[in-house]
């Protein structure tokens, strides 16, 4: 079973990998049966999400830090 940073990470990756997809074929906004498709709000929706997924990554490993204290 994957860990909870593993998870977060793949996560990531597929988005990072579909934004390189639409990013690649960019395509026009559209309508289809009274639908509205928005490619400009879906990448920054994806964009959005890749930043909350890079943040709770960075904040999700193990770090030391080290420090001095004067009396």
């Amino acid at each position: 079973m994957a860990t909870y940073l593993e998870n977060l990470t793949t996560a990531r990756d597929n988005i990072a990998a579909r934004l390189a997809e639409i990013t690649a074929q960019p395509k026009p906004s559209y309508d289809v049966d009274g639908q509205r498709v928005e490619w400009n709000e879906y990448f920054r929706q994806l964009n959005e999400q890749l930043a909350t997924l890079t943040t709770a990554i960075n904040g999700a490993g193990v770090y030391e830090e080290r420090s001095i204290g004067y009396s």
